[in-house]
């Protein structure tokens, strides 16, 4: 009965300490993938799991993007597109746990990191003057599933961006 209380003491409050002081010295962080930005008016591909959300998922032909997980609708510019990019860069500095990384005219790169265990989410937005939308792409750097981390935080991007009238 012991052994049986120990390991249900373990299971419910040392583990999920473990699980915890591991995310506060950044072993869920994982790798910057070298492989973003836009090449030939696209952002990379949406990952075939379910870890990423790209409003450009059905420009990939070597994957049925578009009927899965990964499909979500760019940010609509309305108004001046010259600055909104500037306008998002704004939202963007504001919100928790973003870090802005790289930044062109048309382009941001952003990393959002989770508070308590330090996951990393790498998202890029694009504005695409002939769709005159702000092409967007989210994706989790570490595991398989994100649980519409990715999919929850672009669309509470878009209900600001869409309340601040961009």
């Amino acid at each position: 009965m012991m052994r049986a209380l120990a390991f249900l003491g373990f299971l419910l409050f040392i583990l999920p300490l473990l699980i915890l002081a591991a995310g506060q010295f950044g072993l869920f962080v994982g790798r910057s993938p070298f492989d973003l930005g836009v090449r030939e008016g696209k952002l990379k591909p949406p990952s075939r799991t379910q870890n990423s959300v790209s409003s450009q998922a059905g420009l990939w032909p070597d994957g049925d993007y578009a009927s899965t997980y990964a499909s979500i609708e760019p940010l609509r510019v309305r108004g001046d597109s010259a600055t909104a990019i500037t306008r998002l860069r704004a939202l963007l500095s504001t919100w928790p746990g973003a870090r802005i990384v790289a930044e062109e005219p048309d382009y941001l790169r952003v990393e959002f990191m989770t508070r308590w265990l330090g996951f990393v989410d790498d998202a890029e937005f694009w504005l695409d003057p002939a769709a005159k939308a702000i092409q967007v792409r989210s994706a989790s750097r570490v595991g398989s599933r994100d649980y519409s981390v990715n999919r929850r935080r672009i669309e509470a991007i878009r209900a600001r961006w869409d309340t601040a009238g961009a």
